[in-house]
């Protein structure tokens, strides 16, 4: 049963909150611990910046092209309610369950955890207590988000304003002060030359793009709001990523970004800003984080919530329910922190995280495709928004998909069938929910 009218979600969604979102939840830890393994990769740092700039372009394309098919299906549940809206029911609920079950509260128990570490060695705390603080920053989250969207858009814009702050800073002294060979290669010895996984490392730090097109249905003018936010957003993090991966190779030499790893960031700003440039790019990820974490909160539960509505998940009943004082979709936010939570306990999140974003390649393919076929079926009909040079951009938002598909089923298949079979499982659930309501 549906929710009435005045249960309805607010639309409380301008375009600079859907700015925030879209870098908010790209930008986390990847700006500051990519770097390394990006070189290693490319083998040089003009190939490095190149891997960068491709990884922004296919993400570009990407945005591009969900833009438009967004703008044609303004509902909220984003990739679930497109792929519903252009498949039909069964690819919308797949996409939907892996999001739900699977991706969302690994990526966010992920979040939380680094989150945790990071605060944990800042305050020089027991490492016992990591998981207790991730635990406690998703909590508190879960909750500024329940009270209201626009609290939690409130949070993520200032933690996007700080997590930029840091960027900023190492930018400007890092061109300003750095001395360093711009053009330095990586030593045989510290290199895996690799271009292809060059590229493919930069495409998980751009990746979480698309979670603002789960809230469609909470923007003022979706039309509008939604292409502009989504590619005002990519391309302010395409530069970030640019910016800050130059700086850094005017302060240190390529090979000791490589070998320094994750301390890159942070002693490449001590060498610029002083003593004190350690501690500031060190609040500087935490703070990254953990708007990260919230942007993540914010768009995930409205996946179920989607669902919910249509009576395609267990308990809808319960999921689609609408908080009576603050409108948010309260119990699909506590779904995602109960399974947060039991990731954070008893799995390991970077590697359910690293399984699920397989299967999330494979819906992306889905979901660019479809603005062929929105366009046939549509034909003649007047468009808000038009992906430009068609249809090269969404044929290139495809191949970067396919790229990264092939490429993590060659490097580790077991992963790959495994996420597979997780997305599988959905499907007796699927047919059981379908059975009922015949049977109703």
């Amino acid at each position: 049963m549906n929710q009435p009218e005045n249960a309805a979600l607010k639309k409380d969604i301008g375009l600079f909150l859907g700015l925030s979102i879209v870098v908010g939840t790209i930008i986390g830890s990847g700006v500051f611990m990519k770097p390394g393994p990006v070189l290693s990769y490319a083998g040089s740092a003009d190939m490095a910046m190149l891997a960068w700039l491709i990884g922004g372009l296919l993400t570009l394309a990407g945005g591009l092209t969900i833009a438009e098919v967004g703008v044609q299906i303004p509902k909220t549940g984003g990739l679930y309610a497109y792929l519903e809206e252009t498949y039909g029911e069964i690819w919308g609920f797949l996409c939907g369950w892996v999001q739900t079950i699977l991706y969302g509260p690994a990526i966010i128990a992920a979040l939380g955890l680094y989150f945790g570490t990071l605060m944990v060695n800042l305050f020089g705390w027991s490492t016992t207590w990591t998981a207790g603080v991730g635990i406690a920053s998703v909590l508190f989250l879960c909750i500024i988000n329940i009270i209201g969207t626009k609290f939690g858009g409130i949070v993520q814009l200032v933690t996007t304003i700080g997590k930029l702050l840091p960027i900023i800073l190492i930018v400007i002294f890092g061109f300003w002060k750095g001395d360093a060979d711009f053009f330095s290669a990586v030593p045989e010895a510290l290199s895996e030359i690799n271009f292809g996984a060059a590229v493919l490392a930069t495409l998980f730090a751009y990746d979480g793009w698309i979670m603002l097109a789960s809230m469609g249905g909470e923007m003022k003018d979706p039309e509008k709001t939604l292409p502009r936010a989504m590619i005002g957003g990519i391309l302010i993090v395409t530069a970030c990523y640019l910016l800050i991966n130059a700086a850094m190779l005017y302060i240190l030499p390529a090979a000791e970004i490589v070998s320094l790893n994750t301390n890159a960031a942070s002693t490449a700003a001590k060498l610029v800003l002083g003593d004190t440039g350690e501690i500031i790019v060190s609040l500087g990820i935490i703070v990254s984080i953990f708007g990260c974490l919230n942007g993540k909160i914010l768009t995930f539960p409205r996946i179920p919530f989607a669902m919910a509505e249509r009576g395609q998940l267990p308990f809808s009943n319960l999921l689609q329910k609408v908080h009576p004082t603050f409108q948010t979709p309260w119990v699909a936010v506590v779904l995602q922190l109960v399974l947060s939570v039991i990731f954070m306990l008893v799995s390991n999140p970077d590697k359910l995280s690293e399984i699920s974003i397989f299967t999330i390649y494979l819906f992306y393919v889905l979901a660019f495709y479809a603005v062929f076929i929105l366009r046939k079926r549509h034909k003649g009909k007047e468009r808000a928004y038009s992906v430009p040079l068609y249809p090269f951009i969404p044929i290139a938002a495809i191949a970067g998909s396919l790229f990264v598909l092939i490429s993590t089923l060659f490097t580790d298949f077991l992963s790959c069938l495994l996420s597979i079979g997780i997305a599988v499982i959905g499907l007796p659930i699927f047919y059981a929910l379908k059975a009922k309501k015949r049977a109703e």
